[in-house]
């Protein structure tokens, strides 16, 4: 197998994803390109723990560890990191299913030496079978996944979105990894914004960094029913909201918010202006 070993870090913390820990386990597993080993870190939950370690106890290439830093994501993460073995970290989540060529595109950028980071496309599933009409596609990062207005292909970004994305371990060596009280913990808002964080923090100590997203490393993420309503859409931005700003409190609100800016002065009026299209037209969801 050329190019870098690539280590798979799936967090978890709760027993009602259990089906959907293995189905991603599953299609890591199947990828077309194999991977080193899928570690499972389990976010303060002994029960989960036990049970995941009984179904993978046999299991040569898949290891089962306990968060070992406070609860919450980003020290799920860490912890991934600070066990993997692999030249390449790359995290799934864990209601995530990916495509078989997943890995393999992650390893072909990584073929130049410049590329610190690669992340991918995350497409939603949702548990109605359908999108709400009402929700717009600009607003998919609602729900973990890609949304309307990101650029096509393998292009350059300020940063990877977490639940598809790789980094390779020098990243880590010079940047350290997750900011712990930026992202969620399981109990609380669901906030975010630390693997962007991250991103930024790298950039600034390795400023030749390049950080890439392939649109054809591909990844299904499941929503549940709950995520289709207008109240989870309203936590959920206001919980964002939250994060960006301690983000640039963080890193400044000249890099913090420079993506943000583009959303909001490019990607969110063509939105209104397909909406508006699409109610003259009388199409579902277009006044919505």
């Amino acid at each position: 197998m050329s190019g870098p070993g690539i280590s798979v870090v799936i967090c978890a913390y709760t027993e009602d994803r259990w089906e959907d820990i293995l189905a991603a386990v599953s299609s890591v597993r199947a990828q077309s390109r194999p991977a080193l080993e899928t570690l499972l870190v389990v976010d303060h939950n002994q029960a989960l723990l036990d049970r995941l370690g009984k179904e993978y106890k046999e299991a040569g290439d898949v290891r089962v560890l306990a968060n070992a830093g406070p609860r919450g994501l980003s020290a799920g993460r860490n912890t991934g990191i600070a066990a993997a073995r692999g030249e390449v970290v790359a995290f799934l989540d864990d209601d995530a299913v990916a495509e078989r060529d997943w890995l393999l595109r992650f390893a072909e950028a990584y073929a130049d030496p410049r590329v610190m980071a690669v992340g991918g496309r995350t497409e939603p599933v949702w548990a109605s079978g359908r999108r709400p009409d009402w929700f717009p596609e600009e607003f998919d990062w609602v729900v973990g996944c890609t949304y309307r207005g990101l650029p096509r292909g393998r292009v350059r970004v300020r940063n990877v979105l977490g639940g598809n994305a790789s980094f390779r371990r020098s990243a880590f060596d010079a940047a350290g990894g997750f900011a712990t009280g930026i992202g969620r913990d399981g109990d609380k808002r669901p906030l975010g914004c630390e693997e962007t964080e991250l991103c930024i923090r790298l950039s600034r100590v390795r400023p030749d960094a390049v950080l890439l997203i392939d649109d054809r490393a591909v990844i299904h993420h499941r929503v549940p029913e709950a995520r289709e309503h207008f109240r989870y859409f309203r936590t959920r931005t206001y919980a964002e909201g939250l994060s960006k700003a301690l983000v640039a409190r963080s890193v400044g609100a000249g890099k913090g918010l420079e993506s943000e800016r583009r959303y909001a002065t490019r990607v969110l009026p063509a939105g209104v202006a397909r909406g508006l299209r699409d109610a003259l037209l009388a199409r579902p969801g277009g006044a919505g």
